[in-house]
C-alpha cells in the first residue's frame, strides 16, 4: 500500500478507483463522496447506458441472442441476460468483448470531464477488468462474504445460487484486499464508515492537489 501515486496515461484528472464485491455498499460510500463535492463515474451506470434502446450495444446483443432478450418495452432484459452469461462461458466472453471497449471509452471521457479536485471511478470489476490502470489510488469497500450474500438476496430478490455464482465470478475478497491501496470496512454503522471515509478523503485531496 504505497503512498506514491501512479502516473495515469490518457487521464488528465487524479482518479480514485472504488471497488468491492456485490452487496458491499459501494453506492452508499460513493454517495458520501459525492456529498463532499467529488465527481463520481460509475462503471455500472455506464454499462447500462451503452445498452439503452437504440444503442449499437443493444442492437448487437439482440442480433446475437435474439429478440427474446428484450423486455416488452424494448429495454434489455437484464435478468435473462445475466442467467445466460453466468451459465455459459462462451456467451460471457462474447458479451465482454462487445461491451468492455464501449464502456472503457465512455469511462475515460467521463473521467477527463470531471471538475472536482479528484474523481472517483466506481467499478465492481476494477481489478478484474484492468480499470485500476486509470487510477492513482484504489479503495476497497470490504464486508465478509456472508454479509454480501445477505444484502444482495434482500436487495435484488434473487436466489442464493445466483448470488454465489456472481461472487464466484468476481475476484476473491482476499485477492482484492491484497490489490487495494486502502480498505474501508463497511460491516458497521454508516456513522463510523463516514468518519473513516472523511479521513481518507482528506488524504486523497492532499495527493490530488500536489
Amino acid at each position: 500500500m504505497s503512498e506514491q501515486t501512479v502516473k495515469v496515461t490518457n487521464i488528465n484528472n487524479w482518479v480514485l478507483g472504488l471497488t468491492g464485491g456485490i452487496g458491499c455498499g459501494k453506492t452508499a460510500v460513493s454517495n458520501m463522496l459525492e456529498a463532499l463535492g467529488i465527481c463520481v463515474v460509475d462503471a455500472d451506470i455506464i454499462a447500462r447506458q451503452v445498452v439503452e434502446p437504440g444503442s449499437a450495444g443493444l442492437k448487437a446483443i439482440v442480433a446475437h441472442f435474439g429478440a427474446d432478450i428484450l423486455l416488452a418495452d424494448g429495454n434489455l432484459n437484464r435478468s435473462a441476460l445475466r442467467k445466460l452469461v453466468f451459465s455459459n462461458t462462451e456467451h460471457k466472453n462474447w458479451l465482454n468483448t462487445l461491451l468492455h471497449p464501449l464502456i472503457r471509452q465512455q469511462i475515460i471521457t467521463d473521467l477527463n470531464n470531471a471538475t472536482s479536485p479528484y474523481v472517483v471511478l466506481v467499478a465492481p470489476l476494477l481489478f478484474e477488468n484492468g480499470l485500476d490502470k486509470y487510477c492513482n489510488r484504489t479503495l476497497l469497500i470490504d464486508v465478509p462474504k456472508n454479509v454480501q450474500i445477505e444484502r444482495t438476496v434482500k436487495r435484488d430478490n434473487i436466489s442464493l445460487e445466483q448470488v454465489n455464482s456472481i461472487i464466484a465470478a468476481q475476484m476473491s475478497r482476499e485477492h482484492k484486499q491484497q490489490q487495494a491501496d486502502d480498505i474501508l470496512n463497511n460491516d458497521r454503522s454508516l456513522t463510523l464508515v463516514k468518519h473513516d471515509l472523511i479521513a481518507l478523503h482528506k488524504g486523497y485531496l492532499k495527493l490530488a492537489l500536489k
